[in-house]
């Protein structure tokens, strides 16, 4: 409850990186050189895979799904850290910052999700490729991407509604450059107990299950793989998931550092060192790590593109 002598917060400041001002020119050049790459790296994907007939495959419309989430996640805090980098203080509304955790929360799940789908593509795509075009047809491709933003949009939508009727009656600094759920459960003056069960089962459901159905589905592939006869055939087959593998790896990594501990024990410093990994470098490096070792995606880049040719 909160007392009539106490005033609801109406905005919150971010802390970001204030207590290294040495390093803010450092930061300001290192975000704005991140963001640019991520964003041109994601939207030059979308754009060829959606011109380029021969991409309109499985893989590619996943990928495809996979740089719309990171543009959105990037977009949703980047901006606003190089805003704050700009100015003596980082404000930000209510309604802003719930704006913006909705889209985190949103992103970041549908991540992710869609990784664990991708995964599932790559199993069927080595362990069962005469089955692949029946098994992976494009009305089921379709109805996974969509149940994927569906489900994510209302796992964001209920964590930013209980958000939302909380109480913050002071004090309203956010210790880390963007809305994120642990440091605002600290700042609430109200029962947290709802908020910290729905994050617990969001844990269990993004993080914990869906890891082990990636880990199932690589096992499965490693098994495929090792029955293979040839070095050359082995090789084939595992530099089609080795990207996907790549990126699991160093988002999972981020992610399980930042969410998967209680709020009691949260962390200032790791969480921010996690925040930046899975909302500033694993968008920035996805695109190069699916696109750099892809003959199909270079050439299609190069006939829509010419002048892209080094």
């Amino acid at each position: 409850m909160v007392s009539p002598n106490q005033t609801l917060v109406t905005e919150f400041v971010l802390q970001g990186f204030s207590e290294h001002p040495g390093l803010r020119v450092f930061l300001i050049g290192c975000f704005l050189s991140l963001y640019t790459v991520s964003l041109t790296g994601n939207v030059v994907i979308i754009t060829v895979v959606s011109c380029s007939a021969g991409l309109h495959s499985p893989m590619y419309f996943f990928l495809c799904n996979l740089a719309t989430m990171d543009v959105v996640c990037t977009s949703s805090v980047l901006p606003k850290v190089l805003v704050g980098l700009n100015s003596k203080e980082n404000t930000i509304s209510f309604q802003g910052c719930m704006a913006q955790l909705f889209f985190l929360v949103w992103s970041a799940s549908s991540e992710l999700l869609l990784l664990t789908v991708m995964a599932y593509d790559r199993y069927v795509a080595i362990c069962s490729p005469l089955q692949y075009g029946s098994r992976m047809s494009l009305h089921l491709c379709g109805a996974m991407a969509m149940g994927v933003w569906g489900i994510c949009a209302l796992n964001a939508s209920v964590h930013t509604g209980l958000m939302m009727r909380l109480s913050f009656c002071g004090p309203n600094v956010i210790n880390h450059f963007f809305c994120e759920i642990p440091p605002l459960l600290l700042l609430s003056c109200s029962p947290t107990r709802v908020n910290s069960i729905m994050t617990v089962l969001a844990d269990i459901f993004y993080g914990c299950i869906n890891f082990l159905l990636t880990l199932m589905s690589y096992g499965c592939i490693i098994s495929s793989i090792m029955h293979i006869r040839s070095a050359k055939g082995k090789w084939k087959a595992f530099s089609t998931c080795s990207s996907h593998l790549i990126v699991v790896s160093v988002y999972y990594s981020s992610v399980f550092c930042a969410y998967i501990s209680p709020a009691s024990s949260y962390s200032p410093e790791r969480s921010k060192l996690s925040g930046v990994l899975y909302t500033v470098l694993s968008p920035t490096l996805n695109p190069l790590i699916y696109t750099l070792r892809n003959k199909e995606f270079k050439h299609a880049l190069w006939r829509l593109f010419p002048f892209s040719r080094g």
